[in-house]
């Protein structure tokens, strides 16, 4: 279902997208695509464009984001390792929006199956008809390999006192590890947490049990759920090997820190 502003600024984009001769397309992923949008939804879009064409596109794209409406601000994703996205909020009425630009060759690897909101040729239509796409599935091995790590990281900063260093690594260890492997149990995409209170719904008790307050007896609680929940989940293969003696110095050491710093604190 597309909402008016949604729909508005879609209409907006196709007219002046559809001016620039170096621009093939325009694309939509995200709620659009699985028609679960709502009013809190922003705008998953890529802008497919000739390849003759890579560096004016890729210097000009804050400026053809700027010119699909009243843009309040912009940047590009470098920081999520992607130069190729700029993320936008526009308004009056706020909007945001992921404009991607990709080359047509580019487009023959990709997570999801975008819809043609507008194509200047069938070229898209043709490449989307000949390939498939393919989610990256997480690794439990490299989950597994870094896993202990992470948790003797807690402790020492459990330790050191670093409470605000502790509750980021727990809640990055959610996004990570916990939410993806839940969510894979569901059989839905590993998409962080990304709705896990509606597709995840057996598991979100336990879960808010992860979320620590700013106290050193709450974070290492929060962790030793982590850790439960983690042992739990993990999935095993023939070619698994299990980190079962960093697994058995890292638990140790949590609980050192714990009996001789934190439970009497």
């Amino acid at each position: 279902m597309q909402l008016p502003l949604h729909e508005q600024f879609l209409e907006q984009a196709k007219a002046k997208l559809s001016q620039d001769h170096r621009l093939l397309g325009l694309l939509a992923g995200g709620s659009m695509m699985t028609g679960t949008m709502d009013e809190y939804s922003d705008l998953d879009l890529v802008i497919v464009y000739d390849a003759a064409y890579l560096s004016s596109i890729m210097e000009e794209r804050i400026q053809i984001a700027e010119g699909l409406g009243h843009l309040l601000s912009a940047f590009t994703g470098e920081h999520v390792g992607e130069p190729r996205l700029v993320i936008c909020l526009y308004g009056p009425q706020p909007l945001h929006v992921d404009l991607k630009f990709i080359t047509s060759a580019e487009l023959t690897t990709r997570i999801e199956n975008p819809l043609i909101i507008w194509e200047r040729t069938g070229e898209i239509s043709s490449i989307l008809q000949a390939t498939s796409p393919s989610y990256p599935t997480p690794d439990p091995q490299w989950m597994e390999d870094r896993f202990w790590v992470w948790i003797h990281y807690g402790a020492a900063k459990l330790g050191r006192g670093e409470i605000f260093e502790a509750i980021d690594l727990i809640t990055f260890i959610r996004g990570t590890v916990l939410g993806p492997l839940i969510l894979m149990q569901e059989g839905h995409l590993p998409r962080g947490v990304r709705r896990l209170e509606e597709h995840a719904e057996s598991e979100l008790e336990e879960l808010k049990r992860t979320l620590p307050v700013h106290d050193a007896n709450s974070c290492y609680h929060a962790l030793k759920t982590t850790i439960r929940m983690y042992q739990r989940l993990r999935p095993a293969s023939d070619t698994f090997i299990a980190r079962s003696e960093a697994e058995q110095i890292s638990i140790s050491y949590l609980e050192h820190i714990y009996d001789t710093i934190i439970k009497n604190s």
